[in-house]
């Protein structure tokens, strides 16, 4: 009941009842990611492509979407990485999640949430002046 309600009255908790009922009719399962997101696709969006769409396991995060994924889902690519054998490359890292707005986001020197004090300045800088 709980999981119906959070549904029923947020956006953010994995999909909302409207998601539910669209995937259900429309949707078709392509795969699974590592961290339990759901990805699907059936129907045709307005510029005749496939839609495809994920439904996240907790919060709606879009940046929690694997970077194989996100090719996929935003018509990058055709195929999926599940039927493509996809490797991330060396460079690629893990998922972060989004630390806005929470104690570990990042915060300057200077910054009015820190202690610090922000850098003296050096006098490095002349402002440009019309006519100069």
């Amino acid at each position: 009941m709980k999981t119906f309600l959070t549904q029923f009255f947020t956006w953010w908790n994995s999909q909302t009842l409207g998601t539910r009922l669209h995937t259900w009719r429309y949707g078709k399962k392509v795969g699974q990611d590592e961290t339990g997101n759901v990805y699907y696709e059936g129907g045709v969006d307005s510029e005749g492509r496939t839609r495809r769409w994920v439904i996240y396991r907790n919060y709606s995060e879009a940046s929690a979407i694997p970077p194989g994924w996100h090719g996929w889902i935003h018509h990058r690519v055709d195929v999926a990485p599940p039927s493509d054998d996809y490797k991330p490359r060396d460079w690629q890292k893990s998922h972060q999640p989004n630390l806005t707005g929470t104690p570990a986001a990042y915060r300057p020197k200077g910054s009015v949430l820190t202690n610090q004090h922000r850098p003296q300045v050096t006098g490095d800088y002349d402002a440009w002046t019309p006519g100069s």
